[in-house]
Order: structure tokens, then C-alpha cells, then sequence
């Protein structure tokens, strides 16, 4: 079962669901969201880049992000996905993720963005 994150209901009551290739993309955010240390289980889980909001933007920022959120995604979710490459870019307040990966699955390609920090 394919649950929808951020957990919601449907129009009848029940947990809403969601397909599999958002399924996948609402697991690699989740990854790249949570810190480790914050899921009482999974001490190790996570990667910390909600964190960097709160850090100075650079280049080298965003170089030592890229090597840990693709390390991440491999550790956690190697099983699902097959990461293809991750670029991290800082442009002024922000930080611009690109995760490229294929589902295992279905053996399809998804390039998906993720927007950091001050998006005016």
C-alpha cells in the first residue's frame, strides 16, 4: 500500500493513497528532510538538509550536501530506486536539489526538484 505523505484522508474517510512513482518521491523528500537522530527507531536515518536553513549558503554547502543526500538515498532506499546522480546548487538564500534516479519497479527515470531555504 502506497500511502500518501503528508499523511491525509481521501474524500471517503480512508487514508488517502497515492501511485507508486509519487509513493517513491514522497519517500526520497522524507529521506532528504529528516535529520538524523530525529526517528526514535532509525537513529542513522536521514540526511539533515532541513537543517541548513539555519547555516550559510556556499558552494562548499552544497558540494558536501550532495555527497551526503546521495549516500543517503542509496542507503535507505536501494532497494526502490537506483540513484543516477544528485546536483545541489546554492543561489543566494536558496538551496535547488536534483535527484535523478530510476524506479526498479518499472525501470522508469524521474528527475524531481527540491527548493530549499528563502524561495521568494
Amino acid at each position: 500500500m502506497n500511502l500518501a505523505f503528508p499523511y491525509t484522508f481521501d474524500s471517503g474517510g480512508a487514508t488517502a493513497r497515492s501511485d507508486l512513482s509519487d509513493h517513491i518521491r514522497d519517500m526520497v523528500e522524507q529521506v532528504i528532510l529528516t535529520s538524523p537522530g530525529e526517528r526514535v527507531n532509525r537513529p542513522n536515518f536521514g540526511c539533515g538538509t532541513a537543517q541548513l536553513v539555519f547555516a550559510p549558503n556556499s558552494d562548499t554547502l552544497a558540494a558536501a550536501q550532495q555527497q551526503i543526500i546521495q549516500s543517503s538515498l542509496q542507503m535507505w532506499l536501494s532497494d526502490v530506486i537506483r540513484v543516477q546522480g544528485v546536483d545541489v546548487a546554492a543561489r543566494d538564500a536558496t538551496l535547488l536539489i536534483t535527484v535523478r534516479y530510476l524506479i526498479i519497479q518499472t525501470q522508469q527515470q524521474q528527475v524531481e526538484q527540491f527548493v530549499y531555504g528563502d524561495v521568494r
